[in-house]
């Protein structure tokens, strides 16, 4: 018989949108560290070396037991480690605080929110749009519960009241909500007294809300060398339903580590060593290690520190350049290192996220397509609210913002000579 008349027993299975365009890319020669292109599209950090005394591993030393396999919820030194920074940099006015109980430790960011959906029961788990493009696959394997749309408006800046937040969560019947904070594609931040609000509102309504904090480092409205997380606004933290996701990834500007962590109440991080043994069987063993060794409170502020200063100078630079050339933002991002942009005011031929994105790759530029930030579970709603959207990522080195730059300047400018606008 031929494969083509076989019957296929697998589904095709999409990719995440940075996935996508990069594969696009490659068909045009651009290839992951080339000084040719310029990766606007890139949802990692630099991870060369910033300011303020920041230093990088540059080595790894194993021992012999560390080619054993690990824990499922990983390594109980490095769990009591991260539960005492959140206790001191969140938690020192508070009586419940967490211990190594409450982490688990998972092979990525991915695999945090994979164990996370297959922990979770038969409830109405609500989602905001436009959020992280890999959240559409997630939601969407798991059928124990049911996924809920809930629309964020551009005209609002994206911001979403406590009152529409206590209104969904009421009137939709809410188990649960699924939140980056800051928010990947928009950079909105909730912090300070409305963050307090969303975790009280959590806790009078009985919704767990999973945070999704790994940009929370990466702030350009709240002080200096603090990350922002609803730990501090928790009560208690056994009882508050509450579930906070972080990592190396973006925070610490190791990607290629995949270490990340879950912080919660004791029972959630049971589901998470259950679910885990069948999923991914447990994270990386030594990196576990040289995590433990780096990631102190003195560090996570001076790298802190050094990411808002270093990301603050590279976001005015790509927001000023694209505003010059006409792109629009219904709000400058707060949080996080992507800026969010509209570009119907473009000529034709650049005037849409796809157009605009093939366009931008024959200047060897790379960007990601707004359709894609909208979470669309078993695509059971039709054409997209963002076609006209780009996300931007300034999470390259200065340099390359500034190149790219340039050179959709460039772009922009052949298309109004040739239609005339």
């Amino acid at each position: 018989m031929s494969q083509s008349k076989r019957k296929n027993m697998f589904k095709d299975v999409p990719y995440t949108g940075v996935v996508y365009v990069i594969k696009e890319a490659m068909k045009l020669g651009f290839y992951r560290g080339s000084p040719e292109w310029c990766n606007l599209g890139q949802g990692q950090p630099e991870i060369g070396m910033l300011v303020d005394g920041v230093d990088r591993v540059q080595n790894i030393s194993l021992e012999p037991n560390d080619h054993e396999y690990g824990s499922t919820v990983g390594l109980k030194k490095l769990r009591q480690q991260i539960a005492d920074n959140y206790n001191t940099l969140y938690r020192a006015d508070k009586e419940s605080k967490y211990t190594y109980e409450n982490v688990a430790i998972c092979p990525g960011g991915r695999a945090a929110l994979t164990r996370l959906g297959a922990a979770i029961g038969n409830v109405n788990l609500g989602h905001f749009i436009p959020d992280y493009t890999a959240y559409e696959e997630m939601l969407s394997v798991f059928r124990s519960f049911n996924p809920i749309p809930i629309l964020l408006e551009a005209e609002k800046g994206y911001s979403f009241s406590i009152e529409d937040l206590k209104r969904e969560i009421s009137g939709r019947g809410l188990g649960g909500l699924l939140i980056s904070n800051p928010c990947n594609p928009t950079g909105k931040l909730i912090s300070g007294q409305a963050l307090n609000d969303w975790v009280a509102t959590a806790r009078d309504l009985d919704c767990t809300m999973i945070m999704d904090e790994f940009y929370s480092s990466y702030s350009y409205v709240t002080p200096a060398g603090m990350p922002v997380s609803s730990a501090k606004y928790i009560e208690d933290v056994n009882d508050d339903p509450i579930v906070i996701v972080d990592g190396v990834t973006k925070n610490w500007r190791y990607p290629g580590w995949r270490i990340a962590w879950v912080v919660a109440p004791k029972i959630v991080i049971k589901s998470l060593s259950s679910s885990g043994s069948f999923l991914d069987g447990g994270a990386n063993k030594p990196f576990q290690q040289e995590i433990s060794r780096f990631l102190t409170v003195d560090n996570i502020k001076k790298e802190t520190s050094a990411l808002q200063k270093t990301f603050r100078a590279k976001r005015r630079v790509l927001l000023d350049g694209l505003q010059d050339i006409g792109v629009t933002f219904d709000r400058e991002p707060e949080g996080a290192f992507y800026a969010w942009g509209n570009v119907a005011q473009l000529p034709a031929g650049l005037n849409t996220g796809m157009d605009f994105f093939r366009a931008a790759m024959e200047k060897q530029v790379v960007v990601v397509p707004g359709e894609f930030f909208d979470i669309n579970p078993g695509n059971r709603r039709g054409s997209s609210r963002f076609g006209t959207y780009i996300r931007f990522s300034f999470g390259p080195e200065i340099t390359v913002i500034e190149n790219a730059v340039k050179r959709l300047k460039e772009l922009v400018l052949e298309y109004r000579c040739d239609t005339g606008v």
